[in-house]
């Protein structure tokens, strides 16, 4: 089993967002599975890939060719895919991956996460997507969600397929199952 974590690249946020990560990446290994990311050594994903291959799972980084030196293109990892740009990027990440989990981020981890949230609803794939969120990061997120629902926005059975976990060990359940 492979699991996807969406999170971000920027180093300056706090450090206990990098140590989440970093916790994600060791739970994903414990549980048996390996991890596909989005290639870099720094930040959030470089945490959680070395949390990940310091308990022995495998690494798979999507990077695109753009960014290999802008991200800092992780040395270490298992294999590198480097794309032509983010659309493949995202693609290649899904077709990797038997679940995903966003991490605290900013527009590009949004991003990741609606487009993949909006291929389940659709059909385009069956696998858990799910929401880590520990620290309330996206609490105005959720909210914003159930004002959408309520004015029509976002149909009935949408929510429902995107999961809220409040724990490492809750995402990972999530996701192994």
């Amino acid at each position: 089993m492979r699991i996807a974590v969406y999170c971000s690249a920027s180093t300056s946020i706090d450090q206990k967002y990098l140590d989440l990560a970093f916790d994600v990446g060791v739970a994903i290994a414990n549980s048996g599975a390996d991890l596909v990311w989005g290639g870099g050594q720094v930040s959030m994903m470089g945490a959680a890939a070395r949390g990940a291959r310091e308990r022995g799972a495998k690494t798979f980084g999507v990077i695109p060719e753009k960014l290999v030196t802008v991200e800092f293109e992780d040395p270490d990892a298992t294999e590198m895919f480097i794309t032509s740009n983010m659309r493949t990027r995202k693609a290649k990440i899904e077709d990797l991956s038997d679940a995903f989990i966003a991490l605290p981020g900013g527009i590009g981890t949004l991003e990741e996460l609606f487009e993949i949230w909006v291929g389940r609803f659709l059909k385009f794939h069956d696998k858990p997507v799910i929401v880590l969120d520990p620290y309330d990061l996206y609490a105005p997120l959720a909210t914003l969600i159930d004002h959408l629902e309520e004015h029509g926005f976002v149909k009935p059975g949408q929510r429902e397929l995107l999961h809220w976990a409040r724990t490492v060990d809750e995402a990972l359940d999530i996701a192994t199952q």
